[in-house]
């Protein structure tokens, strides 16, 4: 009991500060000759901590804070066109007024040339922390969007003006992948779905239904169908994780209509997926290609995490090893899924 009382007590700690382990800044590339218009959004409370308040703080009228985020956003986000760099100009910085804690940049840069090659620097990880990253469309008139994926391991890029570019499909697929591995809420909701599960027919029922469900919402979210406030389908995510968890624990016979449970939570853990691609402002064609992307993304990420703890966790169940197992896990999400509502329901 002392060592699970331990446990406990190390995953509140761990996922008071770890519920996404990626932060996304959400960018735009605006293509008119030898003028480009780049425009970054970030969630402040979303990165690194000391970043973040200085981004609140420009955001809320600090003339000081304002001239500092001014200076990194001349020195983070760089652009060159045919060898030669573009040069900064007008800056804004500003705070939504929907009380969500973005803050908007927005860079103004003239180039020497209008074609050749566009270089892309994205530094911002040094500032926003190391598992932040943009996803930036970069948008020319007449021709389809380009998008790009930039993190701490990949923070250049090119773009051959001159020429027909590839449509961004990998980048949304990475997205997705990488949003599903690194959303830990969503990896504890399928582990407590899972947890109690011994058959294959079983797992694939509770997956497809969790899958369609999801595709439904995030899709619906992202076409502009449906509008849920992330303080609403936060906390909801949260709560179907207890939710789950208990369930393991007190009504263990219930499996048998998991993937009902699984298709109803479903449904918020969808909107939760689509707050990735909502903000980027894509045109139709670049949308569709975005949602497709990054919801085989997610799938992808999905079957990985299941084929990976699936095989260990039904061995080390079985009598004679660890029987309890299951009931020891839901415990443990539980707590973090406890956790997770009370902060997000605190807006900590």
């Amino acid at each position: 009991m002392r060592s699970i009382a331990f446990s406990l007590l190390a995953v509140a700690w761990t996922v008071s500060a770890a519920a996404h382990v990626n932060s996304t800044g959400l960018a735009t590339l605006d293509l008119d000759g030898e003028k480009l218009l780049y425009r970054l959004t970030v969630v402040a409370t979303e990165v690194d901590e000391q970043g973040g308040r200085l981004l609140a703080t420009a955001a809320d009228g600090d003339r000081a804070a304002a001239e500092r985020v001014a200076g990194f956003l001349r020195d983070y986000a760089r652009f060159s066109i045919a060898g030669e760099a573009c040069q900064p100009g007008r800056v804004a910085v500003r705070g939504s007024t929907a009380g969500d804690d973005k803050v908007f940049l927005e860079m103004v840069l003239s180039c020497p040339k209008s074609t050749g090659t566009l270089a892309i620097r994205d530094d911002w990880p040094e500032v926003l922390g190391a598992h932040f990253q943009t996803v930036l469309s970069v948008r020319q008139p007449g021709r389809p969007s380009v998008e790009f994926v930039f993190r701490e391991d990949r923070r250049a890029a090119t773009l051959d003006l001159a020429i027909a570019a590839p449509t961004g499909w990998f980048a949304f697929i990475a997205m997705g992948v990488e949003h599903i591995l690194g959303g830990l809420d969503h990896l504890l909701f399928l582990l407590a779905l899972l947890a109690l599960v011994r058959g294959l027919w079983q797992t694939v029922t509770i997956v497809t239904g969790f899958t369609v469900a999801h595709s439904i919402t995030l899709s619906l979210a992202v076409l502009g169908v449906v509008d849920v406030p992330s303080r609403i389908v936060e906390p909801l995510i949260a709560a179907s994780i207890v939710w789950v968890a208990v369930e393991n624990l007190l009504a263990p016979s219930g499996i048998g209509r998991r993937w009902l449970i699984a298709a109803a939570f479903g449904l918020i853990h969808g909107l939760g997926f689509a707050s990735a691609l909502t903000e980027l402002d894509l045109s139709r064609e670049a949308l569709v290609r975005a949602l497709v992307g990054f919801n085989v993304g997610v799938e992808l990420g999905q079957i990985a995490f299941v084929v990976v703890v699936m095989p260990p966790l039904v061995w080390a169940s079985r009598p004679g090893r660890l029987p309890r197992l299951p009931q020891i896990l839901s415990v443990l999400v539980a707590a973090a899924g406890t956790v997770w509502l009370v902060q997000r329901l605190l807006g900590v």
